[in-house]
């Protein structure tokens, strides 16, 4: 039965790819979501909250599929595809309220699950400060076996993923779009190798390109994630505050680097510092504070 449910899961979120809290709504009125095609579209809209026009090519679409099992196609696109009803679903994302129907994984899924997971962000126009940075944070968290997780984006997020891996450590890249694209474009030998051997993860099934709002929806699940998040550089107004604001809200412990007070990738740090960030430069600290919270085990 719950197989039968992930597959019918699975094809509505590849034609709709609604939260997990909007398809609820619809489990209200339907035991079945093969029954969806006996409701009309004014019922189907109400519920999804979407446009009438857009229930009716939800249920055409929905019927052409039936035939077809899309977990086969997944399988051969070597993507695995992760309801929210799976075993596979990460526990931590189901705290979030807006928690994702589903994710599309390549790579190692068990990732997912480990319980020593902590994000490494930044300015993607990151400097060799970060770099550097990473050189002291990195390496005495992977010796305790911590995942490290990061957008996969240019500047901090790729120089994280690039010392993770160069330190002999896993690392998760979470992505603002499908599997099927790469972005950015300077990023592709790099996630290629992720996809292989260490874990790239989305919301948005595989043929969803790059849009801009993705990125920001992306960072819920970066920070949901982890159990703390550590930034390395940000400027005042950057995706990152946006990120570390998500982690406060989930009770999320947030590390900031210090900075020089004249670079315009430190002043987002120092103000996070200011507001009551933890102030790390070598990953022990990081260690021992995540001991003082008895959240590291």
């Amino acid at each position: 039965m719950m197989n039968h449910l992930n597959e019918q899961l699975l094809k509505l979120h590849y034609i709709l790819p609604l939260s997990w809290q909007k398809f609820q709504k619809l489990m209200t009125i339907l035991e079945d979501f093969d029954k969806m095609l006996h409701v009309s579209p004014k019922i189907l809209a109400l519920h999804l909250k979407i446009k009438e026009e857009k229930a009716i090519q939800l249920l055409r679409h929905y019927k052409e599929l039936l035939p077809n099992s899309i977990t086969s196609y997944y399988e051969q696109e070597n993507i695995h595809a992760i309801p929210y009803t799976s075993q596979f679903y990460p526990e931590r994302l189901k705290q979030l309220y807006d928690a994702p129907a589903v994710l599309y994984a390549k790579g190692d899924i068990q990732l997912l699950n480990k319980s020593k997971i902590i994000a490494v962000i930044g300015s993607r126009g990151a400097t060799s400060y970060s770099e550097e940075v990473l050189k002291m944070l990195i390496p005495p968290l992977i010796d305790e076996q911590f995942i490290i997780v990061s957008g996969l984006a240019k500047g901090a997020d790729r120089l994280a993923h690039e010392a993770t891996i160069g330190y002999g450590g896993k690392t998760i890249g979470v992505l603002g779009h499908g599997l099927f694209h790469h972005y950015p474009k300077e990023n592709i030998e790099l996630s290629k190798h992720m996809a292989s051997e260490h874990l790239l993860v989305t919301e948005y099934p595989p043929y969803v390109g790059v849009q801009k709002w993705h990125f920001p929806a992306r960072n819920r699940i970066i920070s949901g994630l982890s159990e703390a998040l550590i930034v390395t550089e940000a400027a005042l107004k950057s995706g990152t505050l946006i990120t570390t604001e998500l982690a406060l809200e989930q009770g999320k412990e947030v590390f900031a680097v210090p900075g020089n007070i004249f670079s315009e990738h430190s002043r987002g740090t120092n103000k996070l510092i200011k507001e009551g960030a933890i102030p790390v430069w070598n990953g022990f600290q990081i260690l021992q504070e995540l001991q003082m919270f008895s959240k590291y085990r």
